[in-house]
């Protein structure tokens, strides 16, 4: 905890110091202009009209249509790899399950990897197929918070914007830009960009070891700055060639935060009170350092059985310095820890340490924040339209409770877009628990344990709870590659994707209908310290209604158990 603290100090000063002009760099693009005559003209040519203002309808048809379209290429991609180019291993067809699981897992923002993918995917797939998807399913989560943004702007109309200009402006304005000097910055650490796949080399013993390589850095850069998450190769962030030393890493944590933070600060400015925008960061800022404490105190004490162990029997079983299993040493407890909670904050799930190899109440941590949706900043555009949902039923709980009719920005919350709002929030919880049960109660699940009693069982949890919440982290003991669980893992995360945008597209579509209502004394302020604790109290205590007896079952079961060996 000594080195945590100052560490997570910097980092959230770091983060927002860089927050704020970004966010300000957003605010042209969150507007939804119409397109220039240039932007007009590209986005013909890929047969799409910049200048339409769709209602929240149009909207989600375009993003439903687009990334179906993506899911066909990137299917197509994998089993057609071992006919095409740069291909110098000679990878054959991707399984059609693995295909099928992989395609939804990159078009989702998921990027749950059932395999391994420097002896899986070519060059050409890791590049035209996940890479691209890495920017374009970004860029679909930060347009869906774009339109909901000018819900509270608009008044009395219809549009929303236009999906297609807004996610060609995203793309080629901000991420892509972004990406570039990432990529450039991690090549000059030692990431490795390269089209050579793999290298022969001697080793001190005398022997030869086949060490992969390939375009790391342009994928690292974007997986991290999109809150993708999918590593070019199996060990993720936790291997050198994407994740070199203590710069690399330090800067691979903000980039997951950054544009969450961003789009926060640029909600605020869009509506015309900044205070809101902090408000949203403050609330996730609470359950951010909350989160923080579970790993950062049980990861640094050691496994609670081995200490005990080393008190009654033999010294030499203690985890001296703490529970370094499954973490690198460039990193340490700290780093790893910090990592592990932002990465499961935001649906980036990116990792540098293995969780499952965490202590019980270690691993409780990443998995909760992933149930509670992961808006915790959250992943690009999903955070934040997955908080808002969380302030629109806090407001409305606090309506009730005062007697007045709910209200927020200036629009009136009523029972349909509550409906809409326990749709999204709902839903996935539904499918998390429910796939859960399945999988434990026949044999392709099981099949899939490696670990016997509640650490099995959470092996499965966090697996359901990655994929719905489109994290893509994982309990590195399940062996998901499985027709089972590529299927079953796969609809997850396509219902925990746009289960979620077309309700949220639904709410956008009838607040922006609405007549912005002026403040009076009965309003209920959402821009005070007041309100960040109301948000984050709802975000926590729904979090725990739904989750608790699951949990209890796993990680707080097996901790329990080993207190008591």
């Amino acid at each position: 905890m000594n080195t945590l603290v100052p560490l997570t100090l910097v980092f959230l000063l770091v983060l927002a110091a860089l927050a704020q002009p970004l966010g300000k760099a957003l605010l042209p693009v969150a507007r939804g202009n119409a397109p220039r005559p240039l932007e007009n003209r590209l986005l013909r040519l890929l047969g799409a009209d910049g200048h339409e203002n769709m209602g929240w309808k149009r909207y989600a048809l375009a993003v439903l249509a687009f990334n179906v379209v993506g899911l066909f290429a990137v299917y197509a991609l994998q089993r057609l790899q071992g006919m095409l180019p740069l291909n110098p291993e000679h990878f054959g067809a991707v399984a059609p399950d693995l295909a099928f699981n992989t395609s939804i897992s990159f078009i989702t923002n998921t990027n749950w990897q059932a395999y391994t993918g420097e002896s899986t995917m070519s060059l050409l797939t890791q590049m035209l197929a996940l890479t691209v998807q890495n920017f374009l399913s970004a860029a679909t989560g930060i347009a869906v918070a774009f339109a909901l943004m000018r819900a509270f702007v608009r008044e009395k109309e219809n549009g929303l914007g236009n999906f297609w200009t807004d996610v060609f402006r995203i793309t080629v304005y901000v991420l892509l830009p972004l990406a570039l000097v990432y990529a450039l910055f991690l090549v000059s650490q030692g990431v490795v960009q390269t089209f050579t796949s793999s290298v022969s080399v001697h080793t001190l013993e005398g022997g030869n070891q086949i060490i992969a390589m390939g375009p790391v850095a342009s994928q690292e850069a974007i997986k991290m700055a999109g809150t993708n998450g999918g590593g070019f190769f199996n060990a993720n962030s936790a291997h050198p060639f994407e994740n070199p030393n203590a710069l690399t890493n330090f800067v691979q944590m903000i980039s997951i935060f950054l544009i969450p933070a961003a789009l926060c600060l640029t909600f605020g400015q869009l509506v015309g009170n900044r205070r809101q925008g902090w408000a949203l960061l403050g609330a996730m800022t609470i359950i951010f350092l909350l989160m923080l404490l579970l790993p950062g105190i049980s990861e640094q004490a050691g496994n609670p059985l081995l200490a005990k162990m080393g008190v009654d029997q033999h010294a030499s079983l203690l985890q001296s310095g703490g529970n370094m299993e499954g973490k690198e040493v460039r990193f340490g407890i700290a780093a790893s820890s910090l990592f592990a909670i932002i990465t499961t904050s935001a649906s980036c799930g990116a990792v540098n340490a293995m969780h499952d190899s965490f202590t019980a109440l270690g691993g409780l941590a990443p998995m909760w924040l992933i149930q509670l949706g992961e808006i915790v900043f959250g992943g690009v555009g999903a955070g934040f339209y997955g908080v808002l949902l969380y302030a629109l039923l806090a407001v409305f709980v606090a309506g009730l409770m005062i007697g007045r009719t709910p209200e927020y920005l200036g629009r009136k919350i009523g029972h349909a877009e509550m409906r809409l709002v326990m749709i999204a929030l709902i839903l996935p919880s539904l499918l998390i628990l429910g796939c859960t049960a399945v999988a434990v109660m026949v044999k392709p699940g099981l099949a899939g344990i490696s670990n016997p009693g509640a650490h099995g069982f959470s092996e499965i949890l966090y697996g359901f709870s990655s994929a719905t919440g489109n994290n893509g982290s994982a309990f590195a003991g399940l062996s998901a590659n499985s027709p089972f669980y590529n299927i079953m893992l796969g609809i997850c995360m396509w219902i925990g994707r746009f289960g979620v945008i077309v309700p949220v597209l639904a709410i956008a579509g009838r607040l922006v209908q609405k007549k912005r209502l002026p403040e009076s004394p009965g309003t209920l302020p959402t821009s005070t310290p007041q309100f960040m604790l109301l948000l984050a109290v709802t975000i926590l205590i729904v979090g725990a209604l739904t989750f608790l007896p699951a949990l209890a079952l796993g990680p707080l079961a097996e901790h329990l158990t080993l207190l008591a060996h």
